[in-house]
């Protein structure tokens, strides 16, 4: 299996023509440009997102020129110190025009069977997918393009069913304890 850098893989969501979705499943990312930020927010440090910067203007850039970039973040109740992290950046993330939701890990359909594995996915128009690959302390390894359609056609069903029934970021109150 060949795996793009997170740079690669980023590259390819600048290039999209009319959608980008990400379906995140894991509760602890070990992202090596955050590692500094979230040790000073454990601290109790502000953080003032500027690492974020190369993101967020992606993200202005596509949203500002018609595209829609979307977020469904399946998370474990009450919320890891990583995903409250991640819970108190979001409205950077929305100001630069990305959509984003939450969906408590209990509320997910019993039935509901996660495609790649449970595997973190951005699902690029409808069209390919860069799968995310992690060591088992979370670390990105990389990304995997599937270009699959009946994969594709599964992770779009998914897709459109968690997007349904995941909150708003701004109606969503975390469980912290």
């Amino acid at each position: 299996m060949k795996l793009i850098s997170s740079e690669e893989r980023n590259h390819l969501l600048s290039q999209i023509a009319r959608d980008a979705f990400h379906l995140e499943l894991r509760d602890d990312y070990h992202v090596p440009k955050e590692e500094d930020p979230y040790t000073a927010w454990l601290r109790g440090e502000p953080d003032d997102q500027e690492w974020m910067r190369p993101w967020l203007d992606m993200i202005r850039a596509l949203t500002g020129n018609g595209r829609t970039v979307r977020r469904v973040r399946v998370v474990s109740e009450p919320l890891t110190s990583y995903i409250r992290f991640e819970h108190e950046g979001t409205h950077d993330n929305i100001a630069a025009g990305e959509d984003i939701r939450w969906l408590p890990r209990h509320r997910l359909p019993a039935e509901l069977k996660m495609p790649l594995d449970g595997a973190d996915w951005w699902l690029c128009d409808d069209q390919y997918l860069a799968v995310g690959h992690f060591d088992a302390d979370g670390r990105v390894l990389g990304s995997e393009i599937v270009t699959d359609p009946e994969t594709v056609a599964e992770c779009i069903r998914v897709r459109d069913e968690l997007w349904a029934m995941a909150i708003p970021h701004e109606a969503y109150t975390p469980r912290l304890s």
